[in-house]
């Protein structure tokens, strides 16, 4: 059926395992009714079992002679498109989604960043990722994995490890491991502006070996701010928390001048 090779320009390693397949499902527990959209079909590993439930899928998928497959495929709907230039609330009318996907490891971290501006309209995402970019999700502040990703992403979802997925599930193989995890947005996230607490983490992570005086402390004194944590720490040494009240001290003093 699928004559047409994997494609090297769009990162394409297809999952073909069946009991990780069966795993992934389960994690998800599609609902009828549940408005899915999945990030990258390719031949339809999630997509059929995922369509097999019921749910109202959305399919986003890049390589053109694959969105053509799927257009054909009765009651799914198909986006042709770079999944960084979609628009995922217009794709939520009404209706909470639920996203799915064994993302691109290439672009990975900017497909997360990007979803971000969605979370208001999801509730849930299951995704495959390469096993160091989960590692870096998932971790505690303190060791050499965590670092911008983590906080960005801490700040807005509960973060689930769910399991590691070896290269000989895909064809082709990767190099790498990867790993399922979920990601539900907290419901009561802590209120701060978004760009600015991306912007200090970006500055406390761009030179992560120097102490935090030399970094953030100076992005604060041009800024004319004093700072609200102990700069004499390294920017893995600071929790989510810390960040965002920093974030929102910078803000409060910011509307006063």
């Amino acid at each position: 059926m699928w004559s047409q090779p994997p494609r090297k320009r769009f990162g394409q390693h297809f999952l073909v395992d069946s009991g990780v397949i069966d795993a992934i499902v389960r994690a998800i527990d599609p609902k009828p009714g549940d408005r899915i959209v999945e990030i990258g079909p390719g031949r339809g590993a999630l997509t059929e079992p995922l369509r097999a439930s019921g749910a109202h899928l959305t399919l986003i998928e890049l390589d053109r002679d694959l969105a053509a497959h799927w257009r054909k495929v009765g009651g799914i709907d198909v986006v042709q498109a770079d999944v960084l230039r979609v628009d995922f609330a217009r794709l939520a009318p009404g209706q909470p989604l639920r996203v799915v996907g064994n993302l691109p490891y290439n672009i990975s971290t900017p497909i997360l960043f990007h979803l971000l501006d969605a979370v208001p309209h999801v509730v849930d995402q299951h995704v495959m990722l390469q096993k160091e970019v989960v590692d870096r999700i998932a971790a505690a502040p303190g060791g050499r994995d965590y670092g911008r990703l983590s906080v960005m992403l801490q700040w807005r979802y509960a973060i689930e490890r769910l399991f590691d997925v070896p290269a000989a599930a895909f064809d082709p193989p990767p190099r790498v491991t990867s790993a399922v995890v979920r990601m539900t947005p907290l419901a009561a996230p802590p209120a701060v502006d978004a760009a600015l607490l991306s912007q200090i983490v970006a500055v406390s992570f761009s030179q992560r070996r120097k102490l935090l005086r030399h970094t953030l402390g100076r992005w604060l004194a041009d800024a004319g701010h004093s700072a609200a944590i102990d700069l004499q720490r390294r920017a893995e040494e600071v929790t989510v928390d810390e960040y965002v009240a920093l974030a929102r001290q910078v803000s409060q003093l910011s509307h006063r001048t």
